[in-house]
């Protein structure tokens, strides 16, 4: 008898064995309903995709512009903006976190076919965002010099030169916290085309502006770093302006109604909260976990923290592919779930993950080739150059990492398990990628290199958590 359940039990791990091996190979694989094309599967993946990987692509090709612009200036300058770009995406992300509920919402209304539903999450997102963006902007502004010290800025120039840049961001935080929240909840019903308009004329803006006031040029004042900040703050201020407006005309299924928006639903806020609240968390350990990372570079001296700081801005060219795909999985797979056709979001997930990683490689394959005129565009220092151009081969070795990571978080965003992807962020940013980069550079003596494999294995980490939470499927059993 025994025997006969030492069997039973062998039996029962190796069918749980086999359907984990399934569920692995079929994570790789994309399957297509009967009643749902490849042709409409991708039109559907693509619509979403190009518009928001054209915004976000140009967005970041003017960030490279801007910076280009400010290493001019010599590396303190571009350290300063380092620092302050850090310290204004740890307060955005409450507002990050509040517009990933509204997304999830209003994309599963959208599907459902329920403009009112819709309509309600965003007057509630546009009052949060409104309310909360004026304190942070009154605080950020007041305590600006401390907290870019608390950053790791130590030299004057860059403390000068941080707190210049920082003070003027703050006053058009508002505008920019608005513009932030009408772009997630278009991207909830598939209007990526929308905000791809209002942020490429906000980036035309800034680098224009930028041009003319960070070295002086055609008679307008040099104003060095402050003037960078004035080209990037007067952009967000237009695209918040034109957000609104296209809000109020109406956009598909959302209308704006001044009436409307100081009304507080406490029940949608609640809605909003339940994934919102993980998303938070989700941020917060992603900015707590760059701070310390920051920190250890800004340890290795003004000149590696440029350097640094020069890689990133060409590596998020890559970034933003993931980024791009990962709302294309968000919406569809939301939208999927609102119509109660899950099996039709989880080909357009895998979809967009295959295409996420295909253009990816295409981008980091050109950066490599074209990677010392590239750089040379940011400074002219050899040793920076040189050590810059070493670390691009690291930047190509996270990106099938780096892809599938971004793709699959934006699907359980889409279908609201939020807290699966605060705890992927808190595994990868928080304990991997500080601890390895720690351990590699003040032990492994790796300086920069140590720190770009923490953000290798960081990305690898992250990369096998959300895969295997996808196929276990616990996403399905969510409710918002």
């Amino acid at each position: 008898m025994q025997e006969s359940d030492n069997d039973d039990d062998l039996e029962i791990k190796n069918q749980e064995k086999q359907s984990l091996l399934t569920r692995i190979k079929d994570g790789f694989i994309t399957k297509f309903p009967d009643d749902f094309s490849l042709k409409e599967g991708r039109s559907n993946v693509v619509t979403i995709a190009w518009p928001s990987f054209a915004e976000l692509f140009l967005m970041q090709l003017a960030s490279m512009i801007n910076t280009m612009m400010v290493g001019g200036l010599g590396t303190w300058a571009i350290a300063a903006v380092g620092f302050c770009n850090q310290l204004r995406l740890l307060m955005i992300a409450v507002f990050m976190a509040f517009n990933t509920g509204s997304t999830a919402l209003i994309a599963r209304a959208k599907g459902a076919d329920e403009p009112e539903q819709a309509n309600k999450v965003m007057h509630q997102a546009i009052l949060f965002s409104m309310v909360a963006s004026g304190v942070i902007a009154f605080l950020g502004g007041t305590f600006a010099t401390p907290l870019v010290i608390f950053m790791g800025a130590s030299d004057e120039a860059t403390i000068v030169g941080a707190t210049q840049y920082f003070q003027v961001l703050m006053l058009m935080f508002p505008a920019n916290a608005f513009a932030m929240s009408i772009t997630a909840m278009l991207r909830g019903i598939g209007k990526t085309w929308v905000p791809m308009l209002y942020n490429i004329t906000s980036n035309i803006i800034n680098v224009v502006i930028g041009f003319l006031l960070i070295q002086g040029r055609f008679g307008f004042p040099a104003l060095g770093v402050r003037g960078a900040a004035i080209g990037l703050g007067t952009g967000q201020v237009v695209a918040a302006i034109i957000a609104f407006i296209a809000v109020m005309r109406g956009s598909d299924i959302l209308k704006l109604s001044l009436k409307s928006l100081f009304k507080i639903d406490f029940t949608m806020l609640r809605r909003v909260s339940k994934i919102g609240t993980p998303a938070m968390f989700e941020q917060l350990f992603m900015r707590a976990g760059n701070i310390m990372f920051f920190r250890i570079i800004a340890t290795l001296g003004t000149d590696a923290f440029a350097t640094h700081q020069i890689v990133m801005n060409i590596h998020q060219l890559t970034f933003m592919t993931g980024h791009a795909f990962g709302i294309s999985a968000t919406t569809l797979l939301g939208q999927s779930i609102g119509r109660k056709r899950i099996d039709q979001g989880i080909a357009l997930v895998q979809l967009c993950r295959r295409y996420s990683l295909i253009v990816s490689f295409v981008l980091v394959t050109a950066i490599v080739i074209f990677g010392t005129p590239l750089i040379s565009l940011y400074t002219d220092n050899p040793e920076v150059i040189l050590a810059a151009v070493a670390l691009l081969w690291i930047v190509a070795a996270i990106q099938p990492f780096q892809s599938s990571q971004q793709v699959l978080a934006g699907a359980l965003r889409g279908a609201g398990d939020t807290k699966a992807v605060a705890l992927c962020i808190f595994i990868g940013i928080v304990v991997v990628r500080p601890i390895v980069a720690y351990v590699l550079v003040f032990f492994g003596g790796m300086g920069l290199v140590g720190i770009w494999l923490g953000m290798l294995l960081d990305q690898a980490a992250r990369s096998a958590y959300v895969f295997w939470r996808f196929i276990s499927d616990k996403w399905k059993t969510i409710r918002v």
